[in-house]
């Protein structure tokens, strides 16, 4: 992890240069909050699972990539994203929210399996509750981050991309 120095911390107010619309910078652990936010929006959007996962689209991922990218930095499947207010996420309404999310989806993904078909997520009966709470996690952190929370999600090359710039 890059150490920024005091010119450029969020702590200041200042916006970082942004790619995308979305910050770069003005969160100590940036990298891992796009991961997350990448999760929660493929997670929270019904037409992209229809249209992309469940087609076979290339280039996004599957529900489990989705899953293990939400998870698999911020180790969120073993304790709160309350432990990240600060460093990933703004606040406590934030780290509230994609707790919630995470939840759900785990309990899914632990029902129907890691290496289950997407329509096993997408039919099982949990599930819409799952996206709703994934729409409301994306909406909050995609506003603070002056993103259209609405706009289709990036590609898995586009937010390496991303991730490796700044």
């Amino acid at each position: 992890m890059t150490v920024q120095s005091s010119e450029k911390s969020s702590r200041r107010g200042r916006r970082s240069s942004t790619m995308g619309g979305m910050p770069l910078n003005d969160m100590p652990w940036w990298r891992w909050r796009s991961n997350v936010r990448s999760a929660l929006h493929m997670l929270s959007d019904p037409a992209f699972q229809r249209d992309v996962w469940l087609a076979g689209v290339d280039g996004f991922g599957d529900v489990t990539d989705a899953v293990y990218r939400l998870v698999e930095d911020t180790w969120l499947d073993n304790w709160s994203a309350e432990k990240y207010v600060g460093t990933i996420f703004r606040d406590a309404q934030e780290a509230q929210l994609v707790d919630t999310a995470v939840l759900r989806v785990l309990r899914i993904m632990h029902q129907v399996g890691p290496d289950a078909p997407v329509s096993a997520y997408l039919d099982h009966h949990a599930w819409p509750e799952a996206v709703h709470s994934a729409r409301d996690a994306h909406v909050v952190l995609a506003t603070s981050d002056g993103d259209d929370p609405d706009a289709a999600p990036r590609t898995l090359e586009v937010l390496r991309i991303m991730t490796r710039a700044a």
